[in-house]
């Protein structure tokens, strides 16, 4: 039997098996209901309705305090003997490995194809409501986070949850914030092996291929052997070794993704008034699939949510390692992830395929099932004939940033789960090494749904939790600020010392 054959198999089998477990759990995380002529998945709303409840919370605090996150990320109020392991720039780029990936560039086009133009402005509006969330969530995974003794942090929902109950309600809270964390773990183990690593091998494999003309099974396994290699590496390293691969992989994506899509918007600068004008105008009468104002707004709201993760529970892990005496602080930074993803990448993406309206996308908008990365590549192409292979490049690099990032988030769910032994976390990457092999080649799709509809049953517990432990953010975001204070007045700030983690 041929490895092609070996694969459709196993790809058959366990579809059959997993697709009605997948489905069921689907239609209960992405439980929908009729509005305005579309459906509204309640899972966007929950999201939605959290940044609108920490934005007014803590008053604007993504516009208030956006130039300082951005002092905070350049260093300026670092603190010497600030426990953790990366600084503030490099916590940063690590989280957004794990948010800006293949729904950038794929996701986008198929929400402007669905909604129209229109579903730009609320995504953009999304974005910046999620900018709280993030907030929330980064501040609590650093404030409970765990130093252990060889200096390495584990922070995240699964410490948040089960520690900061306990803070607030007392030993009484003790067995419920246990379950929420266990059950945190689980969630984000399960995504991070099957979402956050088999679904972008196989979907940069794929992008891969169809540029090169195709290729074989042993092409594939070969591919597959190579990230699992050099994610294998970056792993043993931990999350020193990702960070540095992240800050410098993180900007340089970004980078060449943001270049190719001025050069679009350049060539084709004087549609971009009109583009601009039509994602505005659209937004409160749009002409998309989808149909109707709230048609758009949800199109929107849904790519953003799914986007930049804010309220899922998954970046804090990463923030939580940032070498820091402040939580608010690294709060502050993580309020940029949503910004880059959505406000400016996720957008990014929408005002070139508005600009340069590919036959595919008009086609897409008028009913037809054309793949969001062929619309993505056919506006560039109208510039750049040989944009696919840069699109190749980008969606290896956004591929391989993602994996390594949630390659970190799954070590810290299985050490929260098994301990942190040496074997235990030996076995684990080699677990997460032979899922990416099988990435390139097969797909697993309802292995990968329901990897989707666990992460998001995570959010439904994060987010209560977040609003339980709020008026802890607003002591922290507080104590920060006379840091802030103190320390641009050129006094003697008083030091914070960090509280000694405890095990519950």
């Amino acid at each position: 039997m041929s490895l092609d054959s070996i694969a459709k198999t196993i790809d058959t089998t366990v579809s059959d098996i997993v697709k009605p477990v997948a489905d069921a759990v689907g239609d209960v995380v992405f439980y929908s209901v009729p509005v305005g002529g579309t459906e509204l998945p309640l899972i966007v709303a929950w999201l939605v309705v959290a940044g609108l409840v920490f934005t007014g919370w803590f008053g604007f605090i993504q516009v208030r305090k956006f130039k300082l996150a951005i002092d905070v990320v350049r260093g300026k109020y670092d603190e010497k003997g600030s426990a953790g392991e990366v600084n503030h720039f490099q916590a940063l780029t690590a989280a957004v490995s794990g948010t800006v990936g293949l729904g950038n560039i794929a996701g986008v086009a198929v929400a402007v194809s669905i909604g129209g133009p229109g579903a730009t402005f609320w995504m953009i509006l999304c974005g910046l409501l999620g900018m709280a969330s993030k907030f929330v969530e980064v501040t609590l995974g650093v404030k409970y986070r765990e130093v252990h003794e060889d200096g390495t942090v584990s922070g995240g929902p699964m410490h948040y949850l089960r520690k900061g109950l306990v803070d607030r309600f007392g030993e009484g809270a003790k067995t419920a914030g246990k379950v929420l964390a266990f059950a945190a773990a689980v969630m984000v183990l399960f995504f991070g092996l099957f979402g956050g690593n088999l679904f972008q091998v196989n979907q940069s494999y794929s992008q891969l291929s169809a540029t090169t003309g195709g290729a074989s099974s042993t092409y594939a396994l070969f591919f597959g052997i190579l990230i699992a290699a050099l994610v294998g590496l970056v792993l043993l390293g931990g999350l020193r070794s990702v960070a540095k691969v992240t800050s410098l992989l993180v900007p340089v994506m970004a980078g060449i993704y943001i270049v190719a899509c001025l050069v679009v918007i350049l060539v084709n600068v004087t549609a971009l008034p009109a583009a601009v004008s039509q994602i505005v105008t659209e937004a409160f009468s749009p002409k998309g699939v989808a149909g109707g104002v709230i048609g758009a707004l949800i199109v929107g709201f849904k790519r953003a949510a799914f986007s930049n993760e804010a309220g899922l529970g998954s970046a804090p892990i990463a923030h939580s390692a940032v070498k820091t005496k402040h939580p608010a602080s690294e709060g502050l930074v993580a309020l940029l992830e949503p910004f880059i993803d959505t406000v400016v990448i996720c957008t990014m993406t929408a005002l070139t395929i508005v600009i340069a309206r590919p036959d595919s996308w008009l086609q897409a908008r008028e009913g037809e099932d054309i793949g969001g990365v062929t619309i993505t590549s056919d506006a560039f192409a109208t510039v750049m004939p040989f944009f696919p292979w840069i699109l190749t490049l980008a969606v290896l690099l956004f591929a391989f940033s993602t994996l390594i990032t949630w390659g970190y988030y799954c070590l810290k769910a299985w050490t929260h789960m098994f301990g942190r032994s040496k074997a235990s976390e030996i076995t684990f990457k080699v677990l997460y090494s032979l899922i990416a092999v099988l990435g390139s080649l097969m797909s697993l799709e309802a292995l990968i749904s329901l990897a989707d509809s666990v992460l998001f049953m995570l959010a439904v517990v994060n987010i209560i939790g977040l609003y339980l432990l709020a008026p802890v953010v607003k002591k922290e975001l507080n104590s920060f600020l006379e840091f802030v204070r103190r320390r641009d007045a050129g006094e003697e700030p008083v030091e914070q010392e960090e509280e000694p983690a405890k095990v519950l």
